[in-house]
């Protein structure tokens, strides 16, 4: 007994061992439950819902300045712009001290390569962004100027608010060109909280920058029907109560409702960027769909850029002579507004012809579809889809009060029929972004079929050997004749060939495989031309119906239609929520049409 101490000799009978047995092993189970449990609340549980835990921080911070925002708009006493400013400004800077304390932690990190996203992000848009950062750091320019001039009745938040808005411009900015690309394994709770911090700064700085436009439009609005008698509305005083000290106040004023477009459709570029990032956080990439495509050509594009040039061209004089007639006497009033309608029919048509030629070129000449992990392409995706809502709502508003509204103005069924299109435009352009998006690239199966053909053929010959080309090697050496000197078969380029021999030996013919040269340009196809010439041209359109909006060419203020049926104050609501949205789409079916441009 005494040599089977332990366990064994407390074991009287089976029993008692059975039993000590279950203790033992019901023990250990527990221990091994107790350690996942402290595991789980230690490392597993932070990473997995911290998505969630910056998603819920983040929307948050969105809703508080909207409340402050709301209760501007609402002209209250308790609540000024300097409040919202202030608050801004405190976001502002925590997100600098965020990204610097990356851009040094990533600094210090320098000898390890970082992971990236190429799909996150191109040149082009780096580029376009910059511009569009410039034009915000004008405005910010102005805004300084603005306050040195009613110095003496402002407060000092309104010069510190431009002067941190624009350092945040630049870091950011430094931030987007080389980082942005960035997949983040290391301190990824902390991380997704900055970056999300960040995306929705740049949200609340686009919701701020809308509240602005809107209020300046409705203003001029209501100043424009007070002028031709219609309305006797109550206008908001924006001015300062005192006197300007310099003479370029007016310059000033005037400078920033035409930079606002520029610096909102700069934020919520921003926040579409870092949000690919926050969604990029811990992603294990997958390499080899993480290449960089081939140059884009550029052959055949004539049809395309011509027609999007001459909607460009039309686009800027419907503009100004929207602009300068619509202050004017009732009737020119209405011949201008039907102008736009007309102008906006025969746009929307050529979009939605030049559309479905494109999705019929698909249908005809199926391609396999790209079903690669992209969260960049699926952003783009949902981002087409959502922001098409606010279209939507003013067109179907549009149709209701064209149907309903007793009056009948000389555009009453143009505005039914823009309305219409604009409702298939958007269905039709989705379609066919969504699809060449999705499609795989030309180069890429290009690229897939080389692979293919390269392991079907065997490896290829070798450079520099000079059997390479009638003879395999032997035994991995490929001088046969250093091999075996005893062999006469030797295969050199002074051969004699007799009845079929070569130096007595019996000619072997092989087959070897055809090399694709390198320096042959293959030239598109017809059917990528085609393609090319639609994404150009409506990239062009894009361009143009994004420029009339947001300069103030803007009819569903000016038609009274929509206004008769709904009421001043409802369809005023539905504009100031669905026009910045509407620029958006605009804006963003831009980016993805280059896109579309650059995979064709």
């Amino acid at each position: 007994m005494a040599e089977h101490g332990g366990l064994h000799s407390m074991c009287l009978n089976k029993v008692d061992c059975h039993s000590s047995s279950t203790l033992s092993s019901s023990s250990e189970q527990e221990g091994e439950i107790f350690t996942k449990l402290k595991v789980s609340l230690t490392e597993d549980y932070p990473q997995k819902n911290a998505e969630i835990l910056s998603g819920q921080y983040g929307t948050n911070l969105l809703l508080i300045g909207v409340s402050l925002m709301l209760v501007i708009g609402n002209n209250g006493a308790s609540v000024k712009e300097e409040h919202l400013l202030s608050f801004i400004t405190t976001l502002i800077i925590v997100q600098l001290l965020w990204m610097m304390w990356y851009i040094v932690r990533r600094g210090m990190q320098s000898n390890l390569q970082a992971e990236k996203d190429v799909h996150a992000t191109t040149s082009w848009i780096k580029g376009g962004l910059t511009l569009l950062a410039l034009l915000s750091l004008i405005m910010d320019a102005f805004n300084i100027g603005y306050f040195v001039g009613y110095r003496s009745c402002l407060s000092a938040v309104l010069v510190v608010y431009p002067i941190i808005h624009a350092t945040h411009t630049m870091a950011q900015v430094h931030f987007l060109w080389f980082h942005i690309k960035d997949v983040i394994k290391s301190f990824e709770t902390f991380e997704r909280f900055g970056v999300i911090h960040a995306v929705f700064t740049n949200l609340l700085l686009w919701c701020s920058g809308v509240m602005s436009e809107a209020n300046h439009l409705l203003n001029h609005h209501n100043t424009r029907l007070t002028a031709l008698g219609l309305e006797n509305l109550t206008m908001v005083d924006m001015e300062p109560h005192c006197n300007c000290t310099i003479s370029a106040c007016s310059v000033f004023v005037n400078g920033l409702y035409y930079l606002y477009p520029f610096n909102i459709e700069y934020h919520i570029f921003v926040s579409v960027m870092l949000f690919v990032m926050w969604k990029n956080i811990g992603r294990t990439i997958d390499l080899q769909h993480n290449r960089k495509r081939l140059a884009t050509k550029t052959q055949g594009l004539v049809v395309g850029p011509i027609l999007g040039l001459a909607a460009l061209a039309s686009t800027i004089g419907v503009l100004v002579v929207y602009i300068i007639h619509v202050e004017e006497s009732l009737d020119i009033r209405e011949s201008t507004i039907a102008i736009f309608y007309y102008y906006g029919i025969v746009m929307l048509v050529l979009m939605c012809s030049a559309g479905v030629t494109g999705l019929l070129i698909y249908r005809a000449d199926p391609m396999p579809m790209d079903t690669t992990k992209n969260p960049s392409r699926k952003l783009d995706t949902e981002l087409l889809f959502g922001s098409s809502v606010g279209s939507w709502l003013i067109s179907w508003c549009s149709v209701v009060a064209v149907s309903a509204s007793r009056s009948s103005p000389s555009y009453r069924w143009t505005n039914l029929m823009y309305s219409l299109l604009s409702i298939l435009e958007k269905y039709i352009q989705n379609l066919f972004i969504i699809e060449s998006l999705y499609r795989q690239p030309e180069d890429a199966e290009r690229e897939d079929a080389e692979r293919e053909d390269a392991e079907v053929a065997g490896p290829a010959p070798e450079i520099f050997s000079m059997t390479s080309s009638l003879s395999p090697p032997y035994n991995g050496i490929i001088n046969q004749a250093y091999e075996n000197p005893d062999n006469g078969c030797v295969t050199l380029e002074n051969v004699q060939k007799e009845s079929g021999q070569v130096n007595g030996c019996p000619q072997k013919h092989l087959e070897v495989p055809r090399q694709v040269e390198n320096n042959v340009e293959v030239t598109p196809s017809k059917k990528s031309q085609i393609l090319k010439n639609i994404a150009v041209f409506l990239f062009m359109c894009n361009i143009s119906l994004w420029i009339l909006p947001a300069f103030g060419c803007r009819p569903q203020y000016d038609n009274g239609l929509e206004e008769e049926t709904f009421g001043f104050t409802t369809w005023t609501t539905v504009l100031n929520f669905a026009m910045p949205i509407t620029l958006f789409y605009r804006m963003h079916s831009v980016a993805c049409l280059f896109e579309v441009f650059r995979r064709v």
